[in-house]
């Protein structure tokens, strides 16, 4: 039964008690390594842009102001925590909970290095493997939207509930877009699980870079992806969520204190889920050069190297995040839905089409310099039909009207 539950070699076979040890090891280790990397992530955002504009950034809390964000954490927990007559105090409580859970769950499938040994037990250094660790991904990045939906819900007020269903259209009108830039990667990788994702794109030579990581054979998904995650996580320009001069302070108006802060903990745990997950899928995940000059099966190779590449990986994106951030104004609602529901959703199907005619032709064996250019040029044209389709705004506005 383990084995169906998880492709880790540390449950296959009997489960003793060290096993169980190692597992809750991993297990704190994982929500750990989450949460400075929330901390890291708030500091490293505010002295970028505070650099952008040329200010000094968080500068008194520890070196370089790097326990700002935990300075502010520790703040928050001693605020008081304000309840509304009106509120459903039950749900209410609950609600911050639910948005944090599936990022950290959604984090726990994700390959962070690769086969190692802990007390003797072989391990990856991921908290688990499901064989369908990408529709666990996709189960937890919707079970986050009913943590915003309850907690406007349960505010008993009129703005916060207005917040969350411009949260909840938000996140659905994404979501099939964030879905389908991921049947890409699947149809080339052929596995559902995240690690056999990742060492599908293995490191072969430095060629890899462009033959074997899927962001260079499905370049369009990994855009739309990119955009699509930053969309769902509520991330500037795309903030509409939390829109403070138009709903006040949108679905969590009403809450203060450690509850307020659990939301942003939220959002942030699912920028950077959302970066490590793009990284797993698109950028080889772990992969990287060894160090030729030391031991392939030596510490370095083994455990260093595969964390630094992660993470510099993860770093990478994690920038382009803040720098969307500080130079992107926010969308208007109009705008964030044409985009979702006219662009992305439909690049997204002409995507996967092309990338299926790619596997074919080269499982067949047809001719690339043929099979690939007709492909592009019919999804460009079924695009091209697509847009003459739809209305144009004059003729929406006057419907209106």
């Amino acid at each position: 039964m383990s084995s169906l539950l998880a492709a880790d070699p540390l449950l296959n076979g009997d489960i003793d008690f060290e096993v169980v040890l190692i597992v809750i090891l991993k297990t704190v280790v994982t929500l750990a390594l989450l949460l400075v990397l929330v901390m890291f992530y708030i500091w490293f955002m505010r002295k970028v842009i505070a650099d952008m504009q040329n200010r000094i950034g968080p500068a008194k809390a520890g070196p370089w102001g790097i326990l700002q964000t935990l300075a502010d954490g520790i703040k928050l927990f001693f605020k008081e925590q304000t309840i509304p007559d009106s509120a459903d105090r039950r749900i209410f409580k609950i609600a911050p909970y639910l948005s944090v859970l599936p990022a950290f769950l959604a984090f726990s499938i994700i390959p962070i290095g690769g086969e190692v040994s802990i007390f003797g037990h072989k391990t990856y250094l991921q908290l688990a493997d499901p064989p369908i660790g990408v529709l666990f991904l996709l189960m937890m990045s919707g079970i986050g939207l009913y943590g915003v939906m309850l907690a406007g819900w349960s505010s008993g007020s009129k703005y916060p509930l207005l917040g969350s269903v411009r949260a909840s259209a938000q996140l659905l009108s994404y979501e099939a877009a964030f879905g389908l830039s991921i049947v890409a990667v699947l149809l080339h990788a052929g596995t559902l699980s995240t690690r056999g994702i990742a060492d599908a794109q293995a490191w072969t030579s430095w060629h890899s870079l462009l033959t074997d990581w899927y962001w260079s054979v499905a370049i369009v998904s990994f855009v739309i992806f990119v955009i699509a995650a930053v969309a769902e996580t509520n991330h500037p320009p795309f903030d509409l969520v939390e829109a403070e001069q138009e709903l006040v302070g949108g679905f969590h108006t009403e809450y203060s204190g450690i509850r307020f802060a659990i939301f942003f903990l939220a959002e942030f745990m699912n920028v950077i889920t959302m970066s490590a997950i793009a990284v797993t899928l698109f950028l080889g995940g772990p992969s990287g050069p060894a160090l030729g000059f030391l031991p392939a099966h030596g510490v370095v190779n083994v455990w260093i190297m595969p964390i630094f590449w992660f993470f510099s990986k993860l770093l990478v994106l994690l920038f382009g995040t803040v720098w969307l951030r500080a130079s992107l104004p926010r969308l208007r609602y109009d705008q964030l839905m044409d985009l979702g529901w006219k662009w992305l959703i439909e690049l997204s199907f002409l995507a996967v089409m092309v990338t299926g005619v790619v596997i074919v032709a080269r499982d067949q064996g047809w001719n690339r310099w043929v099979a690939v250019p007709a492909a592009f040029a019919g999804a460009i044209v079924v695009l091209g039909v697509l847009r003459l389709c739809m209305p144009r705004r004059a003729e929406s506005i006057s419907e209106v009207v």
